[in-house]
């Protein structure tokens, strides 16, 4: 995108880089010229992104006015993507919070412009708490001494993205749709490459530009057009819909979650903006960052794009991945003499007949559609259930399927730590009555045998969490003690070939080794 608008080495800040449209902005600065300051609250989620070794990285709490002013210092250009889209009645206020912040201090720090990606929403109507949230973000940002740039979109569409996963997985899952009004609205989808775009090139604005801009793709069309768009594209049979009159955005949510892998804490805001039709107004932004020669990328060749990354199993940032788990205060397997109280821990190792190499690569590809190497039906069983108590089962599957980065989903785990050739770290966001990890290791021992180490452990949150141990205990030998055998055999397996294998697995003990063939669970 150098040929949109040189960085000449300015120095952008981006917030939310662990986030979908902030990991993918910072390679695209760095291509541009500018130098990038990369702003996280938990520095460690970034040290997998093939960017890194390029950017300068800050701690910082976007919340905390000191450490928001610290990471400022020197900027010319801040980018601010951050928003809540979930997190219970009080996250309007916290954005409110958090915006008014960073406004001060990036006029502190005199920063010259600053620019955020908002929603587009239509004037006049009563909007959702989440729409209503990102507009008044917006509205605190143009307020500010510093000249802003807010772009409001409408749906994305990119790999990865939320709101192309949903269409995805609606399109594709259900060959006949009972639809509610709102898939007749009309809508202005817009390629994450527009939107990356607009993003860089609007660091270059004049400093007297401070205002709103409609972004968004060639097609106006409803939700309907574009999952039968999507079901043109991927080669798919036409999709058929009945139409309901009576299905609430919160009824859509919950039919939108058991769907998809889209929770539905998720899946509500997304839905919640579908119930207006959202197109552009205004086609102003073209004043200052001109239309490519080619054209804005229309629906049917940016679903072909998002289509191709996935099948090259080149997705660089996802959805899912937006958001690291835990708390600050959260207690932390890795902490002496785990502080955190009671710990219950369920370890096993196995010595494995393959080099560690192998080994880490088929711990690295687990879960998703390679499944766990253990008990099929206990898992499916086990993610239905955390579907229906709200949380996000097994749908979430993987962003890549050879390759994880920290803050990746994997099902309903999250990495929460990953060292090359040695350890792959899980944190649990299933429904829990307490804290959850699952530690898969890679070792040596004395005499130079590879070990798989693997070590389940659960701080439980008071009598319930207490019971829940007890209850699932009995369960461990199969469920785990499968895993190290089956994880055993696909390494051994794929040291005999010389190649991918994997395992299928049908029951508990019932193993069967396959080149090429991806069966497990």
């Amino acid at each position: 995108m150098s040929d949109i608008a040189a960085g000449e080495g300015r120095l952008a800040l981006v917030t939310g880089v662990t986030g979908y449209i902030g990991g993918r902005l910072v390679p695209e600065l760095l291509e541009a010229g500018f130098r990038v300051r990369a702003m996280a609250r938990r520095p460690e989620a970034l040290r997998d992104r093939p960017w890194i070794e390029d950017v300068e990285v800050v701690q910082a709490d976007a919340s905390d006015a000191g450490q928001v002013t610290a990471a400022l210092e020197g900027v010319d250009v801040a980018y601010y993507l951050i928003h809540a889209m979930s997190g219970g009645g009080h996250f309007s206020s916290k954005d409110r919070r958090t915006a008014r912040t960073f406004a001060r201090a990036a006029a502190e720090q005199g920063v010259s412009r600053v620019v955020y990606l908002g929603g587009m929403h239509p004037e006049g109507e009563e909007l959702s708490t989440h729409l209503e949230s990102r507009r008044e973000v917006g509205e605190i940002l143009l307020d500010s001494p510093v000249p802003t740039t807010v772009l409001q979109a409408a749906v994305i569409l990119g790999s990865g993205s939320a709101s192309f996963e949903m269409m995805r997985y609606l399109t594709e899952r259900l060959p006949v749709m009972v639809c509610p009004r709102w898939v007749h609205n009309r809508i202005q989808p817009i390629a994450v490459r527009d939107v990356l775009r607009y993003l860089v090139a609007s660091a270059s604005m004049p400093a007297d530009v401070n205002r709103t801009f409609d972004i968004g793709g060639p097609d106006v069309m409803t939700y309907l057009d574009m999952m039968r768009g999507y079901a043109e594209v991927a080669g798919l049979p036409k999709r058929y819909v009945l139409p309901v009159k009576v299905m609430s955005p919160k009824l859509s949510s919950h039919w939108v979650g058991t769907v998809t892998p889209v929770p539905k804490s998720i899946a509500r805001p997304l839905v919640e903006s579908l119930v207006h039709e959202v197109f552009c107004q205004e086609h102003d932004i073209a004043g200052y960052v001109p239309d490519p020669a080619e054209g804005l990328i229309p629906f049917k060749r940016a679903v072909a794009l998002a289509l191709q990354r996935i099948q090259d199993a080149n997705v660089e940032t996802r959805w899912s991945s937006a958001s690291v788990p835990g708390a600050p205060s959260d207690p932390l397997p890795s902490d002496p003499d785990w502080a955190g109280g009671s710990l219950y821990v369920d370890e096993r190792t196995t010595v494995v007949d393959a080099p560690p190499h192998v080994l880490w690569e088929v711990l690295e590809g687990i879960g998703g559609e390679q499944g766990w190497y253990s008990w099929p039906m206990a898992w499916a069983v086990r993610g239905v259930m955390d579907r229906f108590s709200g949380g996000p089962g097994l749908r979430r599957g993987r962003r890549d399927p050879k390759h994880l980065m920290i803050g990746d989903a994997v099902d309903w785990w999250r990495v929460e730590d990953r060292q090359a050739d040695r350890l792959l770290r899980l944190r649990a966001e299933m429904k829990l009555p307490g804290l959850a990890w699952l530690d898969l290791r890679v070792e040596t021992d004395a005499v130079g045998r590879t070990l798989f180490h693997q070590r389940a452990l659960f701080h439980p949150r008071g009598l319930a969490g207490q019971a829940y141990w007890a209850a699932i205990s009995p369960f461990h030998g199969v469920v785990f003690g499968g895993m190290q055998k089956n994880v055993k055999d696909a390494a051994e397996a794929a040291a005999r070939h010389g190649g991918p294998t994997s395992l299928a697995s049908t029951g508990p003990g019932a193993v069967e080794v396959r080149e090429g063939a991806t069966l497990v669970g």
